[in-house]
């Protein structure tokens, strides 16, 4: 097929940088173009799950709350086996205020002042049945908070999946609305990776993100209120934490973030280096370019490498930092809860509970930095899809364009212009009329403008000026679903897709029959092979059309054709990966094909249209010459000499 397209990355001025590996090895982005509104919108993607959000924060909630209450009422049965064994300790018989003032006595003040605020009973021992009643009822409280946080786990990870489904959703209704200019100067393999790579990481990241920060900050918040219940001064120390970490936090993460974008862009750069390099590998191998693949894939992997390396390395170094702070901040609750103790401020029991709510504050503080890289790269991955999502779309139709039956193929260039590049010219000031039934050849050099005046007439672009009418009906006023049904493709490049026979050629309708694909598939001249198969037609076609030749292949395209049955018949260079025998197959099978339709042949065998109606010679993406074959002959013109160029032989031997 001749293109003539826009390069990828193009600016006026510029010439064309076409090829496989052209921008392959440009710089990832430096940064996040904005993680904030990325990150905002993200969650927006949330709002068709707000009542369900509401039942996971309360599940949330009351689990967090709940559990808080855990080491207070453990710090209970930690003070009555203490004050059991203290009062074991004193004689019995005697009241505490005797005990008190004995210890006075002996020089023990601090001990004295401990046992004056303490409960204890001189002589009574650890009371084991109230312990364990304690002890049941803080088992309960860890119970309940466990039930609650399974089932929201179990309603996040619906919540997480039904809202990536509808990504993918919006990432297959967009691919079907962008025009043919956003896949001719992007990626195949990064626009895969966009759909499937990203939209996996936006899944882990709320998956294993969301929850746990809600769970984090809501831990933060209880876990703080009973710090300031049991010691406002020992919680005062505490909230050091948070500032200090936050601090690291922040600064670590910015330098991480640009790493996971630039992780994410080399993931998108090596899909595509893969994708192109399985799909041409027979031609990397005929021209020696196995080595050069090798090197390029070596060279992206390692771009990979370094960038997933440093992202993950200084995004994994913020939980161990804050870690360290939150260890510093522990020892300086044990050293001042010790002194509170002796001194009767604070019950050991209190202590206790105040130690373990420490190490429950420093946690979810943990926990949140150790998610930022998580969190960051589920960002950088939903900005590369948000792209996607934002790119220019097709210009919708409008809902009041009335159907149209079948064309009877009248169609009419007038005076159009089109360019791809803004300061680029291609075609200018391009008339045409064609009547019903003819067959219009279209010939030139590479880069013409063949292939883009059939992208005009089906829409695929829009003109630039002038106009193009169908049946006397101006396309730009026909849906483009419409437009389209009227035309059939038999392209130089086949499509086959894995499954039956049968089903790629049932492919060009909307309703098959078996007897219609059979009839299709002997119009096509492949019947007799089909049957022939074990399976006949339900044999299988495979992912790499490994099962029939470039020739069948042709003629299964060209039975798809006569399955749609179109009004326009467009054949791109259908037969020029095809030996001579079955060249005369899919001539034969495509003359049938033209039959009583307005036909555009593209060609570069000049002999597959000689008997074409009208030969329309293009250069430069202006018409130079159009009539018959005899006629164009006989001018000696353009097309005399690519004629000449094919068939110099021939030409001498007649003169």
């Amino acid at each position: 097929m001749s293109h003539t397209r826009p390069p990828a990355g193009a600016k006026p001025g510029m010439g064309p940088q076409r090829g496989p590996m052209a921008g392959m090895f440009g710089p990832p982005p430096a940064k996040s173009k904005d993680f904030k509104g990325s990150l905002k919108r993200l969650l927006t993607e949330l709002q068709h799950e707000r009542k369900i959000l509401v039942a996971v924060l309360s599940l949330i909630s009351t689990s967090v709350i709940v559990g808080a209450f855990g080491p207070k009422i453990l710090g209970r049965a930690t003070n009555y086996v203490f004050y059991g064994f203290l009062g074991r300790q004193l004689p019995a018989g005697v009241t505490k205020a005797q005990a008190v003032a004995g210890l006075r006595a002996k020089g023990e003040g601090r001990l004295a002042d401990m046992l004056s605020k303490s409960s204890v009973v001189p002589g009574k021992g650890i009371e084991f049945s109230t312990i364990s009643h304690i002890l049941i009822l803080a088992a309960a409280l860890y119970l309940f908070s466990s039930l609650f946080m399974w089932l929201q786990a179990y309603l996040m990870a619906g919540v997480t999946q039904r809202t990536v489904y509808r990504l993918r959703e919006k990432a297959e209704q967009k691919i079907g609305r962008l025009p043919l200019k956003y896949f001719d100067t992007q990626s195949r393999g990064d626009l895969l990776s966009r759909v499937t790579n990203d939209i996996d990481n936006i899944s882990n990241s709320l998956q294993q993100g969301l929850s746990q920060i809600l769970n984090s900050l809501l831990t933060i918040i209880s876990v703080l209120a009973m710090m300031v219940w049991i010691s406002p001064i020992l919680a005062l120390v505490s909230l050091i934490a948070i500032p200090l970490s936050m601090f690291v936090s922040i600064r670590i993460a910015k330098k991480s973030q640009s790493q996971f974008i630039a992780q994410w862009d080399w993931t998108g750069k090596l899909n595509g280096h893969v994708e192109e390099m399985h799909t041409g590998h027979a031609l990397v191998k005929v021209f020696g370019h196995r080595e050069k693949a090798i090197a390029d894939f070596s060279t992206l992997n390692e771009n990979l490498y370094q960038s997933s390396f440093k992202a993950q390395f200084i995004s994994g170094i913020i939980q161990p930092t804050t870690q360290l702070i939150s260890n510093l901040i522990y020892v300086a609750i044990a050293v001042l809860g010790g002194y509170l103790v002796t001194i009767g401020s604070m019950t050991l029991g209190d202590v206790q509970a105040f130690i373990q709510y420490s190490r429950q504050f420093g946690m979810p503080l943990g926990q949140i930095a150790g998610l930022m890289n998580i969190v960051q790269s589920g960002v950088a991955s939903a900005e590369r899809l948000f792209e996607l999502l934002d790119a220019e779309e097709e210009k919708p139709d409008s809902p009041d364009l009335l159907p149209m039956g079948r064309a009877k193929g009248e169609i009419y260039f007038d005076n159009v212009a089109f360019r791809y590049v803004v300061d680029q010219p291609l075609i200018e000031n391009f008339t045409l009329h064609v009547q019903p039934g003819q067959t219009i050849a279209i010939v030139g050099p590479t880069g013409a403008g063949k292939t883009t005046l059939v992208n005009l007439l089906m829409r695929f672009y829009e003109i630039d000026a002038g106009s193009i009418t169908v049946d006397g009906r101006n396309i730009s006023e026909m849906s483009r679903d419409d437009l389209r049904k009227q035309f059939g493709m038999v392209l130089q490049d086949t499509w086959l897709f894995t499954g039956t026979m049968r089903e790629n050629i049932a492919f060009g309708s909307l309703n098959p029959d078996h007897d219609d694909v059979v009839a299709a598939a002997e119009a096509a001249n492949i019947d007799h092979l089909l049957r022939s198969l074990p399976e006949g037609y339900d044999s299988k076609l495979t992912d790499d059309n490994s099962t029939v030749s470039n020739g069948e292949r042709q003629l299964i395209t060209i039975a798809r054709a006569f399955m749609a049955d179109p009004a326009i018949l467009i054949l791109d260079e259908a037969t020029s990966s095809v030996d001579t025998r079955t060249e005369i197959l899919v001539q034969r099978a495509m003359l049938k094909l033209r039959s009583g339709r307005t036909s555009f042949v593209i060609a570069h065998r000049l002999s597959t249209i000689k008997d074409a109606d009208m030969i329309l010679v293009l250069d430069k993406g202006s018409l130079i010459e159009q009539g018959t074959h005899e006629d164009l002959m006989a001018k000696k013109g353009f097309y005399f000499d690519l004629y000449a160029s094919q068939f110099s032989s021939a030409i001498l031997g007649s003169d």
